[in-house]
């Protein structure tokens, strides 16, 4: 008999270098000389801190959860240990909790007074502003508070697919109220092919909440949908947030003078970023710079959570993410997006979510029968993962999912196996971009299989900037805040 799968070591070490340095981090906005963006030091310092707790309470509380039966057995290994379930509630609450502690920071008054008398905090609007921003900050810690609660219970109780899509939207009714009640824009840049048509501007009034509530649905939704395999699930987290905090630090006040040659892609005018108080890419905007800064605020600690929640889930994984990870990471980018502006960017960063939605959309909306699990299927003796398939064993396809199942097939997007006497479709691929992977690039192991999801997402990322701060000069003119 095998002996039982035993959590990953954790370096002491690493406790005892972090720690000082979190601690640091967080005690030097008070003091003197108050630092540039004293708040920004002290959101390192959490985000250290909620790396080291996610690190140290994972293993602790595993077990507990395995008493309480939420715990699971890795469909793609060949032992059956059991394996700790729903560790995204841990992860959600070192998050949520580190948030709380770090309102003062940000908000309180005290560090503005450290500052020699200075009437601002650079990169808050200022005292005027102070209860705005300060309803959008808990409105937002109110969505991800009921995203946590939503996504626990759907691991408790297993929700189907057609009742869950819909969930995100009641976790966002604040943001949107709070978005609404402070006199939200709902403007939005028309194109330049379009102005002659439509003008500089077009109000789209309630339509605008109607795509701020898919947008929740979609981020939340997307990364659960794109899982199956160790790893899979914190990896795209991580990178989409890292994606975020990189385009966030453009638009942030640098000491030093730098211009970016987009003209290599295709933009005609070069970025000029850093400068005194030129605010990066902000041009000056104390506001955007603000924005910005609400967005660190909230990516620096999720990218602490999912590095600490990686080491346990990175194959072979000793801790599982469950439901709740998934809708509190997508409520996180939701919440960001939203309040800080940059909705269409963040959409960019999720290429291969939208990838594998579209891909999905013929499973997910009934077309094509959609099994329970869509994940690879594993082959015990080679410890490979091959395409799963979607069998038409009960009854043929319709003509409608016969027609769809080709047009993928052509495409490259699925394979069919067909009856030779008749051509009616008896298998398919399961529609899905991990099937998509294994389908063009032949069978490997999970291992390596999430390293190659690793890299399409990083690769995303890199045409999402292309995108952002390149071709989109050809569409857009001026500095697109």
């Amino acid at each position: 008999m095998a002996p039982p799968l035993s959590p990953r070591p954790l370096p002491s070490i690493l406790l005892i270098s972090l720690i000082p340095v979190a601690s640091w981090f967080v005690i030097r906005p008070l003091l003197d000389p108050v630092p540039q963006l004293p708040a920004l030091w002290a959101s390192v310092g959490f985000s250290i801190f909620a790396f080291v707790a996610t690190l140290y309470l994972v293993p602790a509380l595993g077990p507990t959860f395995v008493k309480a039966n939420l715990k699971g057995k890795d469909l793609l290994k060949v032992y059956s240990d059991p394996i700790p379930e729903s560790q995204g509630l841990v992860c959600a609450s070192i998050y949520i909790l580190l948030l709380i502690l770090f309102i003062p920071f940000s908000f309180s008054t005290s560090i503005a007074s450290l500052s020699g008398g200075r009437s601002k905090i650079e990169g808050l609007l200022g005292a005027a502003s102070l209860h705005h921003e300060l309803s959008v900050y808990l409105s937002s810690l109110l969505s991800l508070l009921i995203a946590t609660l939503l996504g626990f219970l759907d691991d408790v109780f297993d929700i189907r697919w057609r009742h869950k899509l819909p969930i995100p939207l009641i976790a966002a009714i604040p943001l949107l109220m709070v978005y609404y009640a402070e006199g939200g824009n709902t403007h939005v840049v028309v194109p330049i092919p379009l102005r002659p048509f439509l003008g500089l501007l077009v109000n789209l009034g309630p339509l605008y909440y109607l795509y701020m509530s898919l947008l929740s649905t979609f981020t939340t939704n997307s990364i659960n949908i794109l899982a199956g395999i160790n790893g899979s699930e914190v990896s795209q987290a991580l990178i989409i947030a890292i994606s975020v905090i990189i385009n966030d630090l453009l638009y942030m006040p640098w000491p030093f003078d730098f211009r970016i040659p987009m003209h290599l892609l295709g933009n005609q005018i070069e970025v000029e970023v850093g400068g005194a108080w030129h605010a990066g890419m902000a041009y000056g905007s104390i506001e955007l710079v603000d924005r910005h800064l609400f967005s660190l605020y909230f990516m620096l600690p999720l990218v602490g959570v999912c590095l600490g929640f990686m080491y346990h889930n990175w194959y072979p994984a000793r801790a599982f993410p469950g439901d709740t990870f998934c809708y509190v990471t997508g409520m996180a980018f939701s919440v960001v997006g939203i309040q800080a502006h940059f909705s269409k960017t963040l959409l960019l960063f999720f290429i291969p979510q939208i990838f594998n939605f579209l891909l999905s959309c013929p499973q997910l909306f009934g077309i094509v029968p959609c099994p329970r699990h869509r994940l690879p299927r594993f082959a015990s003796d080679t410890n490979l993962l091959h395409p799963s398939k979607t069998v038409f064993d009960k009854r043929p396809p319709t003509k409608l999912a016969s027609l769809t199942l080709r047009i993928f097939a052509t495409l490259g997007l699925t394979e069919l196996t067909v009856d030779p006497t008749n051509g009616v479709v008896l298998e398919a691929t399961n529609l899905t971009i991990l099937n998509f992977l294994l389908l063009r690039l032949g069978p490997m192991n999970e291992k390596k299989l999430v390293q190659v999801l690793m890299c399409t997402q990083i690769a995303g990322s890199l045409f999402a900037f292309t995108i952002r701060y390149g071709l989109a000069g050809l569409v857009y003119d001026g500095d697109r805040r």
